[in-house]
């Protein structure tokens, strides 16, 4: 093989250039400001049809406990949907039946830390981050949401589709009367 013709793809973990880097952190930027905005078919626009969207509860535990609260899909999770379930969801809002959402909730989704990683494909990128999402609806119901994210983005056609979602807060009780936020 020619060496000026072949090109050595980076290892898996290696850091992601500073061009796709850039890229995905707006990317990240971008899906916040959609679910912000109420976006959801620009939101859906940026998922995968193979999507896995996962959010495990997690109970405190002493650290001599070993056991997998992350990884183990068949515990306990809020979300651990795949786009169809993502779509029927989001429909719901759209029956007017839908009591948690009118009136309507104001959202900010603040996106931090971002790290972006080659994986074992190509057209993959590992990204980690941090958020912060604050909701308020009526007068005095606010949330407070505060967690890590570690993501699968697929380079598809000159744009990023979300894969793999999983999310991790940071809160040992979750609080909040209702769960109709996307992190």
């Amino acid at each position: 093989m020619n060496q000026t013709t072949t090109l050595e793809r980076p290892r898996t973990g290696a850091t992601a250039s500073l061009e796709v880097t850039h890229a995905l952190t707006q990317t990240l930027y971008r899906e916040a400001r959609c679910l912000d905005d109420e976006d959801y078919a620009g939101w859906v626009a940026m998922l995968a049809d193979d999507l896995h969207y996962h959010m495990p509860g997690i109970e405190t535990r002493y650290r001599r406990d070993t056991t997998d609260q992350v990884t183990d899909l068949t515990r306990m999770a809020y979300y651990n949907d795949s786009l169809g379930e993502i779509k029927k969801r989001l429909t719901r809002l759209e029956t007017g039946t839908a009591w948690s959402e009118d009136p309507a909730t104001r959202y900010t989704h603040i996106v931090t830390n971002v790290e972006v990683e080659h994986t074992d494909k190509a057209d993959e990128f590992r990204v980690f981050s941090n958020f912060y999402a604050y909701r308020n609806r009526n007068e005095r119901d606010e949330d407070s949401l505060i967690g890590s994210r570690i993501d699968i983005w697929r380079e598809t056609g000159g744009a990023y589709q979300l894969v793999k979602r999983r999310i991790i807060l940071k809160h040992n009780v979750m609080l909040s009367k209702n769960l109709n936020i996307y992190l």
